[in-house]
């Protein structure tokens, strides 16, 4: 059956939820992806965007290549995504450099549940499942805990960081904005989107596109072949992650970038030793707001998918 605007409306609000996460250093695109039932359609999609597609094109025209690429879904995912882009990353800029607990709050809630939701879609547990998600999060804490780099300025530079970003922006519990923090490229892309700098952009969207099609190969191939492992490794990467999204954190080393300041070293703390106005009330209230986001969420997938089986 031929799906309709309105059957890919939910797509493009997903993502703009993915876009949204992805412009905050510690949060991952893919976790929203996950949680939402699009994933692995996403990976499979992504995955298949080969040199085929052209053959297709030649031989049965470009409705027979749009369906063969899953364009409608692409197209309303990726519109999605840039409407926050665009429209989200000064209210995220705002929200973080004002309201830093509020926000981290809500985001912690949001991918602690997001850990139980990703280990239940693992059917059996044993040791190896069990050691790859400690490997997972050991290497996702890892990550979160490395100094960024000193920012670099190069079009080639901004040309890798965006294939290096976009491969943690699908990985759920990497963060791709927080990788370009590290790759010290986050302030020159957030200033090329405020300042309309379509060179900039360009060039980091091609890098993005050229490691997209690569490690989505990588991953789907993961899938196919080690479905449990791959879970277990990815709610390993998204437990890992907690510690960056730690509302609390006790600043230990910064240094300034031009003319912003750039944490350098943290270290998280509990709220009654946080050196400042904790909030704790509210932050609690925002942690159980954002979990329980997630569990509405799977009911409500829970229930649209019975709706959709019970029709077919």
């Amino acid at each position: 059956m031929r799906k309709s605007f309105k059957d890919y409306l939910p797509v493009t609000l997903k993502g703009m939820a993915m876009g949204a996460a992805d412009v905050v250093p510690g949060v991952s695109g893919g976790t929203i992806a996950f949680i939402t039932g699009i994933y692995e359609e996403l990976i499979s999609t992504i995955s298949g965007v080969n040199f085929s597609l052209i053959t297709t094109w030649k031989e049965k025209g470009f409705k027979a290549m749009w369906q063969q690429l899953n364009g409608p879904f692409i197209l309303a995912l990726f519109t999605g995504i840039l409407i926050s882009f665009f429209s989200l990353m000064r209210a995220a800029k705002y929200l973080l450099e004002n309201h830093p607990i509020m926000i981290w709050s809500f985001f912690f809630g949001l991918v602690f549940a997001s850990i139980w939701y990703v280990g239940k879609q693992i059917p059996k547990w044993n040791f190896k499942i069990i050691l790859a998600l400690v490997i997972g999060a050991g290497i996702a804490f890892y990550i979160v805990s490395l100094p960024p780099m000193a920012a670099k300025q190069s079009n080639l530079y901004i040309f890798f960081s965006g294939a290096i970003a976009i491969c943690a922006m699908i990985l759920p519990g990497i963060s791709g904005a927080f990788i370009l923090v590290l790759l010290g490229a986050y302030k020159r892309l957030t200033d090329a989107v405020h300042d309309f700098d379509f060179q900039t952009l360009g060039i980091f969207a091609i890098g993005a596109v050229i490691g997209l099609l690569s490690f989505s190969k990588i991953l789907k191939w993961l899938f196919v072949h080690y479905s449990s492992l791959t879970l277990a490794v990815l709610t390993g990467f998204i437990a890992g992650s907690l510690n960056k999204i730690w509302p609390w954190k006790h600043v230990l080393q910064t240094e300034m970038y031009g003319d912003k300041e750039v944490v350098l070293k943290e270290a998280s703390v509990l709220p009654w030793n946080f050196d400042g106005e904790p909030h704790t009330l509210y932050a609690i209230i925002l942690m159980l707001a954002g979990f329980f986001l997630i569990l509405s969420l799977e009911i409500f997938a829970a229930k649209s998918s019975d709706k959709a089986n019970a029709t077919n």
